[in-house]
């Protein structure tokens, strides 16, 4: 008891064994809300396969979760409000809702995985179907929470400094430095230190850290703004990355000054690429979102080279022509861009604003994968 409400835990194996929800109760005994952990989302349930050393196949913890869910949750008051611990966007579940406030009665209506009708192997099949990998840097994490980490105070202290152009340079060179521009898209196209991985500090920046650097004890040098410095630290920190070794002073314009040289990344409005379809009546553009965002819709032609796997779809790039680099909204595709400059691509070109601009326009869409290569 905490005054006059009660918080009830509530154990619902199924993500994980030890998954547990916790259910507020008023003074007079009325069920308030419920804070549903990794167990139900809005929109989606936690998916089964991210337990670590678990003796349980991910299809029967799939089923622990079904009773879970159907035996502590779904018998709750429709008016109970639920707080997820995640949102759109987190690796933990597979159709998440960008809202972060939802009710019981609400995901009954709308939660695929909570309808009324639904057989154990129905939910086994649907929930199992379609999952990705799970993020390289899970098993890390589960490590870290186990065996302990460094204080977020020390780690700040530790990444609080600034390197000279000089300075930068020569631990840039040093060992498995990792170069990280946090920066805004739009202005890292324009000008950015060679070598540099783009990871935009206003995007899905933690979870894209550790599936794209993976190791967290890699040596990380940082180029921002620094106004940000402190909360690119503590949400790198967030996800275990906490060998932060210090930022460049006076950010790219001090880099520029200097009279370094900065690459850039060619990128280009949907407008202009419909103009650019016109002409050539044939474009290589390849796809970096999701395979379920890819099939819901997608450029006819297109290749699909989703982000989280593009170590294994480089064959998708062409090395003759130009790729048209695109993902949903602009930022995962410099992303890929940043990455493929990195790797010595030099004929990547970035549509901004993605598919959820391009749509727009006259450009051939098509939902069907028959001439795709998936």
């Amino acid at each position: 008891s905490l005054g006059d409400i009660t918080i009830k835990l509530l154990h619902t194996p199924g993500h994980t064994m030890e998954s547990s929800c916790f259910l507020l109760i008023d003074k007079n005994g009325k069920d308030v809300s419920l804070f549903s952990g990794d167990t139900l989302f809005l929109g989606d349930v936690g998916r089964p396969d991210l337990a670590q050393e678990s003796s349980i196949s991910e299809k029967d913890l799939a089923g622990i979760l079904f009773d879970s869910l159907r035996n502590k949750i779904m018998n709750l008051s429709d008016d109970v409000i639920v707080y997820p611990a995640h949102g759109a966007g987190s690796a933990c579940g597979k159709n998440m809702s960008k809202e972060t406030v939802g009710s019981i009665g609400y995901e009954k209506q709308h939660n695929y995985a909570l309808r009324e009708d639904m057989k154990k192997e129905e939910f086994i099949k649907e929930l199992t179907d379609g999952l990705t990998p799970p993020p390289s840097y899970f098993p890390e994490n589960v490590m870290l929470n186990k065996n302990g980490y460094d204080d977020i105070d020390d780690v700040i202290e530790r990444a609080i400094n600034p390197l000279s152009v000089k300075e930068f340079k020569e631990e840039s060179i040093k060992g498995s430095a990792v170069i990280l521009d946090v920066r805004h898209q739009s202005e890292f196209v324009k000008g950015f230190i060679p070598g540099s991985i783009f990871i935009g500090i206003d995007g899905g920046f933690a979870p894209w850290v550790g599936t794209i650097i993976q190791n967290t004890r890699t040596p990380i040098l940082l180029v921002l703004d620094k106004d940000r410095l402190n909360e690119v630290i503590t949400r790198l920190a967030r996800v275990g990355f906490d060998n932060v070794i210090g930022y460049l002073e006076g950010g790219i314009n001090n880099w520029i000054n200097e009279d370094e040289y900065i690459d850039k990344i060619e990128s280009i409005s949907p407008s202009e690429f419909e103009s650019i379809i016109k002409e050539e009546k044939s474009t290589h553009v390849v796809d970096v979102r999701k395979k379920a965002e890819f099939l819901s819709q997608h450029m006819t032609d297109a290749k699909l080279a989703p982000l989280s796997d593009l170590s294994n779809h480089i064959d998708k790039f062409s090395s003759e022509h130009k790729n048209y680099v695109h993902c949903a909204g602009g930022y995962r595709s410099v992303i890929a861009c940043s990455l493929l400059k990195q790797k010595g691509s030099l004929n990547v070109v970035n549509i901004e604003g993605g598919f959820s601009a391009m749509k727009k326009l006259n450009i051939n869409l098509t939902t069907s994968d028959s001439s795709v290569e998936l």
